[in-house]
């Protein structure tokens, strides 16, 4: 069967890439550093099959229909932003593994939605540029959650597509070697009078949640508590907690974190693995 090898939480934010001189030199070296991390990572746990979680951001859904979640079981490529100075172009899928995914799915009561090609944006796009793409070998499986446009999604029902996404990992007869990367966050907000802000505290207090391996206190969170603290940017949040749903038990390190209020983000990364 396939085997899940680990996990990842980082930012997606566009910045990054499009803008990385905004950032003092320290903050952009540091996060380059933790980029590099990863990438270094996936080779050592020799991982072919990375699956990336994000949400999109009215780049490629509309209010004409924003769904809930969503996997590409097809043609995938990216990014849909000219601006991200990432050059566009196809992203290698596994779309037998994402069809399983998808259909394991209907079985455990996830009302998937899926695309049969995508033109993916930055939250997809950002993390593989800086850690996938090196790679050609690597195939990705995007999956956006509703984690930016109220009403979101509950971080209840993102926990349990992971759990959905793990079984369906652990029934597929292949011997692929998965990983999955939670994106986004933490603190941030977008487009309000915020806009700029980080909130440290919020921050570090994540993580620790993250590194004990306490996604009950995660799940917790109250909507109004993460856009009171976090900003509605930290609605991004239940990407990581769809990760760590696919991780089940764990334990985690934190890889590196920066707040950047030039990027108007706090950037945190880290590296989970199987308690």
């Amino acid at each position: 069967m396939a085997t899940l090898v680990g996990g990842f939480l980082m930012p997606h934010d566009p910045y990054m890439s499009a803008a990385p001189h905004l950032a003092p030199k320290e903050k952009l070296d540091n996060t380059l550093a933790s980029f590099q991390r990863v990438e270094n990572r996936l080779h050592e746990l020799a991982a072919d099959t990375i699956i990336i979680i994000g949400d999109d951001h009215y780049c490629i859904f509309g209010p004409n229909c924003i769904p809930r979640c969503l996997i590409a079981i097809g043609d995938v490529e990216g990014p849909v932003e000219g601006w991200l100075n990432i050059p566009r172009g196809p992203i290698a899928n596994h779309r037998e593994l994402a069809r399983h995914i998808l259909e394991r799915g209907y079985d455990d009561g996830i009302d998937w939605s899926f695309a049969k090609a995508i033109t993916v944006d930055h939250a997809i796009a950002v993390p593989h540029h800086l850690a996938v793409r090196s790679n050609p070998a690597l195939r990705t499986i995007p999956i956006y959650l509703n984690a930016a446009v109220l009403p979101v999604i509950r971080s209840q029902r993102a926990y349990a597509i992971g759990q959905s996404i793990r079984r369906a990992i652990d029934a597929w007869p292949g011997d692929e070697r998965v990983v999955v990367f939670g994106t986004g966050g933490i603190s941030h907000w977008v487009g309000t009078a915020e806009m700029g802000r980080v909130n440290e505290e919020f921050d570090h207090r994540v993580l620790r949640l993250i590194e004990q391996g306490n996604v009950d206190a995660l799940i917790a969170l109250t909507d109004d508590e993460i856009l009171e603290q976090g900003g509605n940017g930290a609605f991004e949040l239940k990407n990581w907690i769809c990760a760590m749903g696919v991780m089940g038990k764990l334990k985690a390190e934190t890889i590196g974190y920066e707040a950047v209020p030039e990027w108007i983000c706090g950037c945190g990364f880290a590296e989970l693995k199987a308690a």
